[in-house]
């Protein structure tokens, strides 16, 4: 009799495991990872709600969330078991940290207007511009169309000594 029972429950008791390591087991791993990030759901996150409901997280409460909607920046509040997943996440964007410059370090030299550029062609980049801070752009303009008129000058004289 201890036999023929053992042997009775023996597929019962292998169909219980099978369906536990097979059906319960990553029901539960899943619904650990969505409660994580539920509960790990931040302000500036963009989410789907389980309606479908598409927005950006304004406030957080311990139970809700206030997100922001459409372009007319409508705000809902909804309870953080309704979200359904996270499309962007807040903390995922990177911040690129710009090192601040050193003071032995130069300024890296910026391009000048070309209107200046034939000025401070013979002189260093740096007093050029300093000159043309103290230079305005009317008395730039008059030496260039200056310079113009002498080249246009020396061009012609050479031509009417032949």
């Amino acid at each position: 009799m201890n036999g023929s029972m053992i042997t009775t429950l023996l597929p019962l008791v292998l169909l219980l495991v099978v369906m536990y390591f097979l059906l319960i087991r990553p029901q539960k791993k899943r619904e650990k990872q969505v409660n994580e990030m539920r509960s790990n759901v931040r302000v500036g996150d963009e989410i789907i709600t389980i309606g479908g409901i598409c927005g950006k997280v304004v406030k957080t409460k311990e139970e809700s969330l206030v997100i922001q909607v459409g372009a007319d920046k409508v705000k809902f509040e909804v309870m953080r078991w309704s979200v359904s997943k996270v499309v962007e996440s807040a903390k995922a964007t990177k911040k690129v940290s710009v090192p601040a410059p050193d003071e032995d370090e130069e300024e890296p030299k910026k391009a000048m207007p070309k209107r200046l550029k034939k000025k401070s062609e013979a002189s260093d980049p740096e007093e050029a511009k300093e000159e043309a801070k103290d230079t305005p752009v009317e008395s730039v303009e008059a030496e260039e169309a200056a310079d113009t008129q002498e080249k246009e000058s020396e061009e012609a004289a050479p031509a009417e000594e032949k």
